[in-house]
């Protein structure tokens, strides 16, 4: 061979094989990859590179060492997953080289890798990363950020690490502040993990015995589905009035409510919207008896709906206390409470708050520059305009195949519910999962959702493009064409 010199960066493509042996593809799937290194050898030496590590071996039991040192209530995508190691805005790819379609991940708000964030979580690591009660800019910096997306009366925030974090203070805030501890939550939804917010979760496929095992200062008011609840289609008017005079009873049975908390837009249902006008009925009831109107805005938060940077503002409502995460750290552990500083103030009462790393420097300038990115490259607008050309593509595919049975939602939070009749709308459960496992065949990650787990949850990364939900678009509509 003669030698030639080449531009840096030029990409190349070689491949060796025995002269008397069989003539390799060009590429091969993952299962026959490791057949074909033992015939042809690696290439790599010839080149005077290094061997490469080469695909894994079949035996290799990366799953099952997970199992035995991870608690198996902290569970994982998929019976058989493929295991991810990089990711750059909506993908995600194995370490078999496969790439797929992340159309599940909210927390990854801005996209995997962003290169603003990386910058910005690497430079403040070289400077300064510690507990959060120093005095440094970037938590004060941060906090106005925030507050300025917010009504002018939420103008205090507390920093902590997660939403589980912030549905907690939000509600042990409007106990302090009212000096009352019990809650009104809505059933069906999931609020965290920690004592306080768990108590007030009740979703019964995150846990089958949510209604019975609640605390007796929990009160619950019915799942303002206008789908699959008591009061269906337009009959959905009727679930303020009712929330209100549950409202009523609970305090005309001697429990005074320190607060009510809900997802402003049903997110465990799959996107559902609350009834029109339902927070304005419901908001104005539990501050009429004394207490506080709590906004989990967990998932919807932070411009994922498109046409509203909160979700309250689809409501024309302003809560007392906001719990926000997941999208404001795309990634890293952060979450925030925001309020009004008389109750802010009122948490002295319980003692003084801190949390070691809640808004600590390095969280600070991520979350400083996930918000950013948000705002200066136009994300909610792509939430808006990217999700309703995907919500259409969806409602066409409804149009085709009786399972499904609506498409919920707005921006890039929807839902799409399968059913075995669209009349009696029994939930397709075990389709929800078998239609989950082929699109992950055909390259795209999706993950059921709702109490029936019969709804696919559709919250990729707020920058995912036209083509690559058509390609989601194009793949259930595969799937559902020719089976699952």
């Amino acid at each position: 061979a003669t030698a030639a010199e080449l531009p840096a960066r030029t990409r190349l493509f070689a491949r060796g094989f025995p002269s008397d042996g069989p003539q390799p593809p060009a590429r091969v799937v993952p299962a026959l990859a490791l057949a074909w290194r033992t015939v042809v050898g690696e290439v790599g030496p010839a080149l005077g590179l290094p061997a490469s590590p080469g695909p894994r071996h079949p035996s290799d039991d990366l799953l099952e060492r997970r199992y035995r040192v991870v608690a198996d209530v902290q569970e994982h995508y998929y019976t058989a997953p493929p295991q991810i190691e990089r990711g750059w805005r909506e993908y995600l790819m194995d370490v078999d080289g496969r790439v797929y379609l992340d159309m599940v991940n909210n927390v990854a708000s801005v996209g995997h890798a962003h290169p603003r964030v990386v910058e910005a979580a690497t430079r403040q690591m070289h400077l300064l990363n510690t507990n959060s009660r120093f005095h440094y800019g970037g938590i004060t910096e941060y906090g106005e950020k925030i507050a300025a997306t917010l009504p002018d009366e939420l103008d205090t925030v507390f920093f902590v690490n997660s939403g589980s974090e912030a549905v907690d203070l939000a509600l042990r805030l409007a106990m302090a502040a009212t000096g009352r501890r019990d809650i009104v939550a809505m059933r069906e939804a999931y609020h965290g993990w920690t004592f306080a917010s768990d108590a007030v979760s009740t979703s019964i496929a995150d846990n089958p015995f949510a209604l019975e095992t609640r605390p007796d200062w929990v009160h619950t008011v019915a799942a303002a589905n206008s789908y699959r609840g008591a009061h269906r289609d337009a009959d959905a008017a009727r679930y303020a009035p009712e929330a209100v005079a549950d409202i009523d009873r609970i305090v005309a049975g001697g429990a005074l409510p320190a607060g009510f908390v809900c997802e402003t837009y049903f997110g465990n249902a799959g996107g559902v919207a609350l009834p029109a006008g339902y927070l304005q009925e419901v908001y104005a009831a539990v501050r009429r008896h004394g207490g506080l109107a709590i906004a989990d805005e967990v998932q919807v938060g932070f411009g994922r709906l498109g046409r509203w940077f909160w979700g309250f503002q689809e409501q024309g409502v302003v809560p007392d206390i906001v719990a926000a995460a997941k999208s404001i750290g795309a990634g890293h552990p952060l979450g925030a409470v925001i309020t009004r500083r008389e109750i802010a103030d009122r948490y002295r009462t319980q003692g003084y708050f801190f949390s070691s790393t809640g808004g600590s420097p390095v969280s600070a300038a991520i979350g400083s520059a996930v918000l950013d990115v948000i705002q200066q490259e136009g994300l909610q607008d792509n939430a808006r305009d990217v999700g309703a050309h995907l919500a259409a593509r969806l409602e066409d595919l409804g149009t085709r195949h009786p399972i499904i049975g609506r498409v919920h939602g707005s921006g890039l939070y929807l839902g799409v519910e399968f059913v075995r009749d669209r009349e009696t709308r029994e939930p397709a459960t075990a389709e929800t999962a078998a239609i989950c496992d082929r699109l992950l065949e055909l390259g795209v990650i999706m993950q059921p959702t709702g109490d029936h787990q019969n709804v696919l949850k559709i919250k990729p990364p707020l920058c995912v493009t036209k083509e690559s939900v058509d390609y989601f678009a194009d793949a259930l509509a595969r799937t559902l064409e020719t089976g699952w």
